[in-house]
């Protein structure tokens, strides 16, 4: 009995330093793990892909993992899922969760969006509905595409119900109506295709003298310049010198003028008057000494000296 009762007492003691061995171990493992702050995230959508244990991620760095998954108390259409991530990391007021799915169907979890001066999240500058501070939800690819998945399918809806208006039985009668018309104008173009390959070839000629001419005129129109601007000064001084000796003939002209005007009154007034009185007086003496010229010619000298005789008086 006593032998048995010493190998009870030996096996609880081995078990008991077997177990505090492993709490030992398990302790060391935790200390050389760092301490570790713990958040909750809320989404509203499938979390498919992700499990305990999966990776949380910071810009691609590995930063903690997934410790529980479960729906929220209060509101079950968001699953809630809780991790923990190394306690120097800052995650602060901006970071967003966001699932990032793999080919394989293992998901992690991407934080992202922070910014330097935010503050850290925490209790005090977030909501903490099931004690731990809430990361806000990012939409990734997936989440992205099923957030808009009723938006889409509307759109797709409205598109159907366009095409099959547009797509009706009198549509598409003209589409065929324009789909044989423009057949008809591909076979034209088609046999218009040599007359318009030598309309090209004859614009390009035509182009190609417009191009000769108008260099010929660039050089006309340059020579042009170098004349005007070589023996253009010159003619322009010569003119100028001729406008103002004009100028001056035409003050010299002006004032000849303007001396020559008292003169001329005068001249109408008083000598024009007299010299036609003159004149007259002279055609007056001169038509006197006619008529003496034409007596001494009919009667002689004696007329001049003599009067006339009386005729002969005989009584009655």
């Amino acid at each position: 009995m006593e032998t048995r009762a010493n190998h009870l007492w030996v096996g609880a003691v081995t078990l008991v330093l077997l177990a505090m061995l492993a709490a030992f171990i398990v302790w060391v493992a935790r200390l050389n793990e760092g301490a570790k702050d713990e958040f909750d995230i809320f989404y509203n959508q499938s979390v498919s892909g992700l499990a305990n244990g999966s990776q949380v991620s910071y810009a691609g760095v590995p930063v903690g993992q997934v410790t529980e998954i479960a729906l929220a108390k209060d509101n079950p259409e968001f699953v809630r899922v809780r991790i923990k991530v190394k306690e120097e990391v800052p995650i602060l007021v901006g970071t967003q969760a966001t699932i990032q799915a793999s080919f394989t169907g293992v998901s992690t979890i991407l934080l992202d969006g922070a910014r330097k001066d935010n503050p850290p999240i925490t209790c005090q500058t977030t909501a903490c509905p099931e004690g731990r501070p809430v990361i806000p939800p990012g939409r990734g690819g997936f989440g992205e595409i099923v957030a808009n998945a009723p938006l889409l399918l509307e759109r797709l809806a409205t598109l159907t119900e366009q095409l099959n208006i547009i797509l009706g039985p009198d549509n598409q009668k003209e589409l065929a109506g324009i789909l044989a018309n423009s057949n008809r104008l591909t076979a034209g173009m088609a046999d218009a295709a040599p007359e318009l390959t030598a309309n090209l070839k004859e614009f390009r000629v035509t182009m190609q003298e417009f191009n000769q001419t108008l260099d010929a005129f660039e050089k006309v129109a340059a020579s042009s310049d170098a004349l005007i601007n070589k023996d253009g000064a010159p003619l322009a001084q010569e003119l100028r010198a001729t406008l103002r000796s004009a100028n001056a003939a035409l003050a010299s002209l002006s004032a000849t003028l303007e001396d020559t005007r008292p003169a001329a009154r005068q001249l109408r007034t008083s000598t024009l008057p007299n010299a036609e009185a003159t004149l007259q007086d002279l055609r007056a003496t001169s038509r006197s000494l006619r008529s003496i010229t034409e007596k001494l010619e009919a009667e002689g000298a004696g007329a001049l000296v003599g009067g006339k005789t009386l005729p002969d008086y005989k009584p009655q």
